[in-house]
């Protein structure tokens, strides 16, 4: 079996890997049911609801964290397969249930579908913690963030495409076989399981987050996220409602957003690694604010065309490199999925509970003074960053904390 101790860059494309396949699963939320819903004339209001109770379970992403952190005898593997494997197969009865007669079934579905895939998601997470060196964890973090939205793009794009010309229960069928593909090789990757007993998760969890700058951490990371939750949906709608776009020509302005957070992730990863993560973060938020707000300019699709994927660098610059490797620093790795599963869901309430609400938001507040309010959500988050301290820097290992 491959080592991961033995060969340096399997990390990348193992947790590369696994992550595309969340991507491709997120895809099926935040882009193409979307779609679906709307060509099925469901309202954006509803569309939105849907999708927010589907995303449950990344809310309380804590929960399933400290299950995994239980029964870390059995290591982290184990949990990748099984959330992948049920993760994948619950998407196949989506393509026989149609959401416009059987919304309530559609729903519990693809909510339990997404249960599963967090499985996969907080033991990644945890693995990463426990092999990835301190001065390396903004690249691990880019690795992951490529994979997942290198998932996106190929379900932005190539599912959008087969939607056009087959059907949407179609797509379904492909990203659940595709997502098993995935599955695949971590199965050829060996685990060193470094714990093999049962960890004292309450009394550890409780000591972390004693720490003033531990909850600095979590707060700041609700608030950066709150962003990212209102434009990830509304976007899309946007394309069809207001630019009045087909959906081929949606899914590939859409597949624009996710290269560009690639690229993002790429490039704050490795500033996050460089300078910090508190400069990096700072910089790339600060441009996000006048970016969102400059949506409000996006009356023709070669404006969004700019916009859009700006976003996309922007927030995989922060939300899914830089802020990430702020976690793993802050996180004990003993409890690894539990703390760092606490610190993404806590993200996760204030991206999905604003995502959740989104639709409605745009009906009473317009797409203008939506876009302007996106922007805004963006202040608090800095002014909490101006007072976490950062434990950061090549020489600083987990033993130091």
């Amino acid at each position: 079996m491959l080592e991961i101790s033995k060969i340096s860059q399997l990390k990348y494309l193992l947790f590369g890997s696994l992550y595309f396949a969340e991507g491709l699963h997120l895809s099926l939320s935040t882009v193409l049911i979307v779609i679906y819903f709307t060509e099925k004339d469901i309202s954006i209001a509803t569309t939105t609801l849907v999708i927010g109770i589907a995303y449950l379970p990344w809310i309380f992403k804590f929960i399933l964290g400290t299950l995994t952190d239980y029964f870390i005898k059995y290591g982290r593997k184990f949990f990748i397969i099984i959330g992948g494997t049920l993760g994948a197969g619950l998407i196949f009865p989506l393509s026989i249930i149609d959401p416009k007669t059987s919304l309530i079934p559609f729903t519990i579905l693809l909510f339990l579908s997404h249960t599963f895939v967090v499985f996969l998601d907080i033991s990644a997470d945890a693995w990463a913690i426990q092999v990835a060196k301190n001065y390396e964890r903004g690249k691990v973090n880019a690795s992951m963030t490529a994979g997942m939205f290198s998932g996106m793009a190929f379900g932005t794009a190539v599912l959008a495409y087969i939607a056009s010309i087959y059907t949407f229960p179609t797509v379904f069928i492909v990203a659940g076989i595709v997502i098993l593909a995935t599955i695949i090789f971590p199965l050829s990757v060996k685990e060193k399981k470094l714990i093999k007993k049962r960890q004292p998760i309450l009394s550890l969890i409780i000591t972390e987050f004693k720490k003033k700058n531990t909850q600095k951490v979590a707060l700041f990371g609700f608030f950066a996220a709150m962003n990212f939750g209102m434009l990830l949906m509304i976007i899309p709608e946007y394309m069809m409602t207001a630019l009045k776009l087909n959906v081929v020509q949606t899914g590939l302005l859409t597949t624009l957003f996710p290269i560009a957070t690639v690229i993002g992730a790429a490039t704050g990863g490795t500033l996050a690694d460089y300078w910090g993560r508190k400069k990096t973060l700072f910089l790339f938020l600060s441009c996000a604010i006048i970016t969102s707000a400059l949506l409000i300019t996006a009356s023709t699709w070669e404006i969004l065309a700019i916009l859009y994927p700006l976003i996309g660098f922007l927030q995989g610059s922060t939300s899914f490199a830089a802020l990430m490797a702020l976690y793993m620093d802050n996180t004990n790795p003993k409890i690894g999925a539990t703390q760092f599963s606490i610190f993404t869901s806590i993200s996760n309430f204030g991206d999905i509970t604003i995502a959740t609400i989104s639709g409605t938001l745009v009906v009473f507040l317009g797409y203008h003074r939506f876009f302007l309010y996106a922007a805004l959500v963006i202040g608090p988050a800095l002014l909490i960053l101006y007072f976490i301290k950062e434990k950061w820097g090549k020489n600083i290992n987990m033993s130091d904390k």
